[in-house]
């Protein structure tokens, strides 16, 4: 998980998958994680997605302009176009500004 601190910005994305292409799906994932992870501004991304399909990814910014910069980067605007017409049936977006955050883990 990220280390987030208060203020940071929370693109939380959640998608139903077709089904369809599962191999360029994953290429194209494995691709998107990496170029976000080299943009500026980028804290992190936690992701699941459930064996029927519908996947959570929640990608975290330092500030608007970084999320709004990842959003209009042209690499991922055309794999968000491949996306509509392949890969998804339907998704939402939601962006949200972190206030506290806290982490646990098992010893």
């Amino acid at each position: 998980m990220a280390k987030l601190g208060s203020g940071t910005l929370s693109v939380i994305f959640v998608a139903q998958r077709t089904g369809l292409d599962a191999d360029g799906y994953a290429r194209a994932a494995a691709t998107m994680d990496e170029l976000a992870a080299r943009q500026e501004g980028y804290v992190g991304m936690d992701s699941v997605r459930g064996a029927d399909g519908l996947g959570i990814t929640v990608s975290y910014w330092t500030d608007e302009a970084s999320a709004k910069a990842w959003r209009n980067h042209p690499e991922h605007a055309a794999m968000r176009d491949a996306g509509r017409d392949r890969w998804y049936s339907d998704y939402s977006l939601h962006v949200a500004q972190v206030m506290r955050s806290y982490d646990w883990k098992k010893p």
